[in-house]
């Protein structure tokens, strides 16, 4: 057998004329033959084929004898990451033999034996290595066998390998195609090898944990760290670390504990401490924060990943104009100018390892910016909750709680993504300046006029930049109005619906929405003009450069004017990129000065309290205390503030409302800014806020407040705050979860477990706010006895109340009147000294007076009855109930987003008529781009000798016509896109919100504010600012992919046997990245909103926070929670770069192929020139289209997020047919029959067939332990929570029949939590604009509230800030008050609505309602008997039903009526005198 002695030019192909190898005398030396080689590799992997084929039948059909081992691997994400290499592997394996498959049917061509023999060899392993890669994803392979086969496949590939070579070395040929196919497959059976023993170890480290495994559960990513920490150089080049997640996300949907834990440089506990320690150096002098000094610390914390980044940006750069650099001497080889040998294999190696720098050095830049952005973000986000916690009252006047979540939810956002534009400034100096030697290279001197086109069209971009920073800081500012009201109107959506005003708000809105939208407006048609500019800017700046070679006749050749072409696209690139980089520049300026800002106001004063020494007998002390709320309003609001608390002692407050009995108490705290004087406090403090504030969480919880479970201890707490029985009723006891502010807790309640919560912390000094006023007076006398005589007799306590029965147990009472302490001293003392403490105590008795002539039994063994009693009541069984928590989890999409999802949003601007005309412009523009290029590369000659085809005059004329037609397209697309995008936004908008406001309010008890508050600010700013965009660029980069591979087929169609197989490998890897990636970005937008609630609840509960000194404990659970976006964040990142690296790797093989292809076959050079200038962006632009296809799925998801609140189910119509008459209700009576209700399918029954009347125009008083179900029936009279079974008539009408508004409307309410809205006095009392200033007044002065309201500079213009805290909560209740007083309804509920008032005022208040009440259905919910006893009716309730329904005198004189009883401990309570309170504590 012989060679042929000549091979191909080409070392990959031999000539057509060749002979090779015969099969004669193949026999004699068969094992030392190529060809018989081929034969037996053939063989082999037939066999492979054949023992793949039986394995998967003993799958298909056999026992499940492997499941075991699959099982035992499964956890180990190391496995994963090693199967998921095999996968690869074969995959690549089996296309590159189909490749060679391919080369040899079309360029080898032996003998047509030998051809067979190794297109059969060939295809049978290409079918072997796919049908391995098939089995690898669906089985797991016998490990053994697996083994075996990658030794045996090794040491056959090296035999043949040696063979190659002897034979070589012997008859000095042998096919390339050999020497090819041996040296990959020796390399990829070593590979093989490795990971087969790599993987025997795993699975016994595997087989040995097994039985230590919980049940086998999947270990937990948040108990390892991401590989990203450990990984070697190969892995973080290749982005291999990613793999184990990828894979695993392919597999299952992931879930957070599946997302390891972010390496420790990463985390907020990394980067905060950098962020602090830089701040702290600069702010040596002054307290006050710079946007400067707030870059550079931010800059500090990530300063390493910076300096890496700009190193692969400047790879990068100087990499991607290697090829528009070679493309000329590329032309010229093709033209047959050859200045080496092989030159053309040495400019495709340049090329090629010019684009690998270029693609690894972009995915690590890319990835580094981000990685320096989420770190940043991270430490950020930190630093503002860290200053919310901290901030003054003061301070805090000027902020809404909506406005400080922007600085998290939006700015910090925006400053982790300007990473992106971080190098852009120099990179666009250094691009030019490139790009500018090249073509000076290309065109000499007239490269300066190219030089000139490009600034100006650069500072083309300085106003359209500044118009973007206005309209930008004009459109945040608006944001940040309609956040404010939405999150306030959010917290009070309750109080809305009970007033039927909810529409009213929502008008408020879109208000708002509409100044909004006008500035979002602005935005995107200055950002369509920016696009314009990027379009244009590359024609005009090539149009004035070859203009100026017409000019100054110098000479245009194809290969110069192709280079040239090529520099000015890349040249595009950063000129599209300044507007953008000015643009983001701008924005991140706005957002460092909006969080400089916010950091450089004032804290609350550390030094305010002073500590006293554990040895002192000193509890608390004040000494000349003057103190404020407000600084700019210089009269103190508490004067000469003089008293002193021993240990020990129990100190009671009062005083009218509005005297300054809380401020008195937020002075201790530290909470009120001090003018003059002494605070000291010895010890720790517990404090129990007026308005209870719960954090979201379950029971349990909110009691330890982050203490050790003390199970002793922890009965003790429950027994004294008697919510035993509470949590025996509750479904989970004390696990069942509270909703958001303790949305489904009564306000009894809410209180309690505030006060045990104070109680289980076991502090030194006790701080009360009149926590008795929320509970009915068994519960109150209870919680008195139990823990402020109990639980706490030898603590310092001092509390507020309107309870007088509350104050003889006192040691020293403090009398308050107009800020100042009017008298103090014992219960006696003061009662015989001043006349201020006479009134209060006058107005108590006043109230007792109904009860002097009812024979009551008081004695203590009565009250020891009651108790008894109260406690062996039977416990509701809700076994039998379907339970269920009231509060649950995000609903969060899994699986691929459906293709609904894009055709609702393509669909909703005009029904996406206007799409097909984007898309028609940009297919036009793509035509207009490629005609011009190719009309430059055929109207210019091959060298300067040549003549012209045509003139120069022509040429420039045609270019510049194709080039305005292109621009022009790219104009009218950029319009209609943002009219798309404008439209569709503000269509999802308006959806959204009048879904929420329609919501039932089971929707607001279930769902917090955070995730509300997630999708009205985030999400819509996505889908305001860039979802228009990114689902059009996706659809654009198809068409300019297409468009590329278009003009390069057109030159070599063979780049489609390379192309084919590459875009199916592509889309591949897109769909197996796609599922882990979707998930990653679901993740990210379920774990913001918990970020975002807990800020904000931490905002509301500042004061109590601080008073138990738990700062650093919800600082760590904001770290925990920001570490939790950003662990998916981070490897969303991740998982995108491993994506684009492999997909760039792929076109870049694609290019490589197209190059060959080029060179090896005759083709015009002017057309190849024209294919290599659009191939060298065939990998950014492949990248890009995959690149587009996923950031489309991950951001189409904010578009899911915000359709499911378009779809939230909606309450009854508000407005019905059968409208009742304008006069209904005439007489006001209530007629209850059966009515069952739950707050939920999966939640107990709270009121159990309920059945009673309420006369019209009769006063019926509701009483009832906490928690009876007393305002779940009032709930159901307005309808908030619908009957499950029953009905409820007002005047015979049906109130189901009625719309919502006919009812709410004509009822009214004064609630149990008292609201005000931030606004003015006005438009609290009367938001509807309904009534006149006189008819305010009036109402005004009714409730008590005219000479206060008189008292202020702006009179019913007066603002109140955002919850009205500038208002104590009893004024609130008045206020409240005052708006039914306007309203004058025939039916009229007051829930507890006297619960934050002192007596005095409580008497002033009945009198009030007796007066301008007296002829309607007034239905009182009460915790002061006395409130009740007046009535015409009192029903009792219990667990709910109906205990006893009667006139109050009927059910006094039955002794053993549940209600007597409840009258006779209030009775025996509030007459009891200081010495037998003493007795009792003795």
């Amino acid at each position: 057998m012989e060679f042929v002695q000549t091979l191909s030019s080409s070392p990959l192909i031999s000539p057509s004329h060749s002979r090779s190898f015969s099969f004669q005398n193949m026999a004699a030396d068969s094992l030392l033959n190529p060809i018989f080689l081929r034969f037996f590799t053939a063989s082999l992997h037939c066999i492979l084929l054949l023992i793949l084929f039986i394995s998967w039948l003993c799958k298909k059909f056999g026992s499940n004898d492997n499941e075991t081992q699959k099982h035992i691997v499964s956890h180990t994400s190391l496995f994963i990451y090693y199967r998921s290499t095999l996968k690869f592997s074969c995959l690549g394996f089996a296309l590159f033999n189909l490749l060679l498959c391919l080369l040899n049917l079309f360029y080898w061509c032996p003998n047509s034996d030998e051809k067979i023999l190794i297109l059969s060899d060939l295809g049978l392993k290409t079918l072997a290595w796919f049908a391995l890669y098939l089995f690898l994803r669906i089985h797991l392979l016998n490990s053994i066998v697996l083994r075996l086969w990658w030794v045996l496949f090794f040491l056959v590939s090296c035999y043949c390998l040696v063979i190659d070579f002897f034979y070589y070395k012997k008859r000095q040929v042998v096919i390339t195609l050999f020497w090819v196919s041996d040296i990959v497959s020796s390399v990829m059976g070593l590979v093989f090898c490795c990971i087969g023993f790599l993987c025997k170890e795993n699975e016994e480290d595997a087989i040995l944990q097994e039985p230590l495994l919980n049940g086998g559960e999947e270990s937990k990513g948040d108990e390892t760290l991401t590989p990203y920490a450990t990984a070697g150089v190969f892995s973080l080049f290749t982005f291999s670390w990613m793999s184990p997640l990828v894979s695993l996300g392919y597999n299952k949907t992931l879930n957070l504990e599946d997302v390891p834990e972010l390496d420790s440089s990463d985390t907020v506990r990394g980067a905060l401490p950098i962020l602090n320690d830089k701040l702290e150096s600069y702010c040596v002098e002054s307290r006050k924060i710079t946007t400067i000094m707030l870059a550079k610390g931010l800059a500090f914390t990530a300063w390493k990943e910076i300096a890496l980044s700009a190193v692969y940006a400047l790879v990068y750069t100087l990499a991607s104009y290697v090829g528009p650099f070679l493309i000329d001497s590329f032309v010229q080889y093709l033209h047959g100018k050859r200045n080496l040998k092989n030159e053309g294999y040495v400019l495709v190696s340049a090329f090629f390892v010019a684009k690998l720098f270029e693609c690894l050095a972009q995915r690590h830049w890319y990835f580094t910016v981000q990685q320096a952005g989420y770190r940043a973000r991270a430490a950020l986000v930190a630093k503002v909750y860290n200053k919310g916690l901290t901030l003054s009252c003061q301070s805090k006047q000027g902020l809404s709680t909506g406005e400080i979540i922007n600085f998290m939810s939006v700015d910090a956002e925006r400053i982790g993504e300007f990473g992106w534009y971080l190098h852009d400034p120099w990179m666009v100096i250094l691009q030019v300046a490139l790009a500018l030697a090249i073509l000076y290279r290309d065109v000499g001197l007239a490269s300066l006029a190219g030089l000139v086109a490009t600034v100006l069209v650069m500072l083309t971009n300085f106003p359209v930049g500044s118009l973007q920073k206005k309209f930008q800081n004009l459109l945040m500012k608006s944001k940040d109005e309609r956040m404010k009201v939405t999150s306030e109107i959010l917290r009070n959506m309750r109080i809305l619906k009970l007033q039927a005003w909810e529409m009213k708000f929502l008008s408020k809105i879109l208000e708002l929405r509409k100044m909004e939208k006008k500035w979002l407006k602005k935005y995107l048609y200055t950002a369509a003009v920016t696009t314009f500019v990027y379009w244009i800017a590359p024609t005009f700046v090539s149009v004035v450069t070859f203009g100026a070679c017409m000019i100054t006749r110098i000479p245009l050749e194809s290969g110069k004017i192709l280079s040239a072409l090529a520099t000015f696209k890349i040249l595009q690139d950063p000129i599209y990129k300044l507007p953008d980089t000015i643009s983001m520049i701008v924005q991140t300026k706005v957002s460092l000065d909006r969080i400089a800002s916010f950091l450089s106001l004032d804290d609350l004063p550390q030094d305010v309290v002073e500590k006293l020494p554990d040895s002192s007998e000193i509890a608390v002390e004040i000494i000349d205390g003057n103190f404020l709320w407000d600084v700019a309003y210089p009269i103190p609001m508490l004067k000469e503030i003089n008293f002193r608390v021993s240990r020990g002692m129990r100190v009671a407050i009062c005083g009218t409302v509005g005297s300054g009995k809380s401020s008195l108490l937020s002075c201790i705290l530290g909470e009120m800014p001090k003018i003059s004087g002494l605070i000291r406090v010895n010890g720790t403090k517990a404090y129990v806020a007026q308005s209870p504030w719960i954090q979201s969480g379950n029971i349990e919880e909110n009691i330890l407040f982050g203490k050790e479970m003390d199970r002793e201890k922890y009965e003790k707490v429950l027994d004294a705050c008697s919510l035993k029985k509470d949590l025996e009723i509750l479904s989970f006891g004390d696990q069942t979860v509270i909703g958001e502010r303790g949305i489904n807790l009564s306000g009894g309640q809410k209180q309690r477990i505030q006060i045990a919560r104070a109680l289980y912390q076991d502090a030194d000094v006790y701080l009360f706010d009149d926590p008795f006023s929320a509970v009915d007076a068994h519960t109150g006398t209870h919680l008195f006895n139990k823990c402020i005589l109990g639980l706490l007799g030898s603590k310092t306590v001092i509390y507020v109340t309107h309870q007088v029965e509350f104050l003889p147990a006192a040691d020293m009472i403090l009398v308050m009147k107009d800020g100042k302490i009017e008298q103090a001293g014992k219960y006696n003392d003061i009662l015989k000294s001043g006349s201020e403490f006479m009134q209060l105590v006058g107005a108590h008795e006043e109230a007792l007076s109904a009860l002097d002539s009812m024979d009551l039994v008081t004695t203590a063994n009565g009250e020891e009855k009651i108790l008894r009693n109260d406690e062996n009541d039977e416990v509701i069984d809700n076994s039998g109930e379907t339970k269920g928590q009231l509060v649950k989890e995000e609903e969060r999409e899994k699986g691929n987003v459906g293709l609904s999802i894009y055709w609702k949003y393509i669909t909703t601007a005009y029904g996406g008529v206007l799409l097909p005309f984007a898309l028609m412009a940009q297919i036009l523009f793509q035509i207009l781009q490629i005609g011009s290029n190719y009309w430059m590369a055929w109207a210019t000659p091959e060298s300067k000798d040549v003549p012209p085809p045509v003139r120069g005059s022509t040429l420039i004329l045609v270019y510049v016509a194709l080039s305005i037609g292109s621009s022009l397209c790219v104009f009218g697309r950029g319009l209609v896109v943002v009219r798309i995008g404008y439209k569709t936004a503000n269509t999802l908008f308006n959806k959204m919100h009048l879904s929420i406001f329609r919501a039932p309010m089971s929707f607001f008890d279930s769902t917090p504010s955070g995730r509300i508050l997630n999708r009205a600010s985030t999400d819509q700013s996505t889908v305001d600012l860039k979802m228009a965009s990114i689902v059009t660029n996706f659809a654009f980069s198809i068409i300019l992919l297409l468009g590329i591979i278009g003009v390069m087929s057109q030159a070599a169609w063979q780049v489609f046997i390379v192309f084919i197989p590459v875009v199916a490998v592509c889309i591949w890897l897109q769909q197996y990245y796609i599922a882990p990636a979707r998930e990653l970005s679901r993740l990210c937008g379920v774990h913001k909103a918990p970020v975002i609630q807990h800020f904000s609840e931490t905002l509301s509960g500042a004061s109590t926070i601080r008073s138990f000194d738990q700062e650093l404990r919800f600082r760590d659970i904001s770290m925990k929670l920001i570490d939790g976006y950003s662990r998916p964040k981070f490897h969303s990142v991740g998982a995108m770069e491993w994506l684009c690296i492999r997909l760039d790797v792929l076109s870049l093989v694609t290019f490589a192929f197209s190059l060959i292809f080029l060179i090896s076959i005759p083709i015009d050079p002017s057309v190849a020139g024209l294919a290599v200038t659009y191939g060298l962006s065939l990998n950014m632009q492949q990248a890009w289209v995959f690149r587009n296809l996923c950031n489309m799925e991950n951001t189409i998801i904010s578009v899911e997020r915000i359709l499911q609140y378009t779809s939230t189910q909606s309450e009854p119509p508000l407005v019905e047919s059968n409208t009742p008459q304008t006069h209904w209700p005439l007489h006001g009576e209530v007629d209850i029959r059966d009515l069952q209700v739950r707050y939920a399918p999966h939640m107990p029954f709270v009121l159990r067939g309920l059945t009673c009347t309420f006369f019209g125009g009769k006063r019926t008083g509701i009483v009832g332990r906490t928690g009876s179900g007393k305002s779940t029936l009032i709930q159901t009279l307005f309808r908030i929570v619908e009957p499950t079974h029953g009905q409820i008539s007002i005047d015979g009408i049906n109130i189901l029949s009625i719309g919502l508004h006919d009812l709410r409307s004509r009822l009214s309410i004064i609630p149990q939590d008292p609201t005000m809205f931030e606004g003015t006095v006005r438009s609290n009392l009367d938001p509807l604009e309904e009534y006149t200033d006189e008819q305010i007044w009036e109402a005004l002065d009714k409730c008590q509230l005219g000479d206060e309201v008189r008292k202020k500079a702006g009179k019913l213009n007066s603002s109140v800030s955002e919850n009205g805290e500038n208002w104590s909560v009893g004024q609130r209740q008045l206020v409240c008050l005052g708006r039914v007083l306007l309203k004058k309804s025939k039916v009229l509920v007051l829930d507890e609505a006297t619960a934050s008032v002192d007596t005095a005022t409580d008497n002033l208040i009945q009198r009030t309602l007796k007066q301008h009440f007296s002829e309607s259905t007034v239905i009182t919910i009460a915790h002061r008997i006395t409130s009740v006893l007046d009535s015409d009716m009192v029903l009792l309730l219990d667990d709910g039903l109906v205990k006893e329904y009667s006139s109050p005198e009927k059910l006094l004189e039955d002794k053993s009526s549940s209600f007597s009883k409840l009258v006779a401990e209030y009775s025996m309570r509030s007459s009891s005198s200081f010495e037998n309170v003493s007795n009792a504590r003795a």
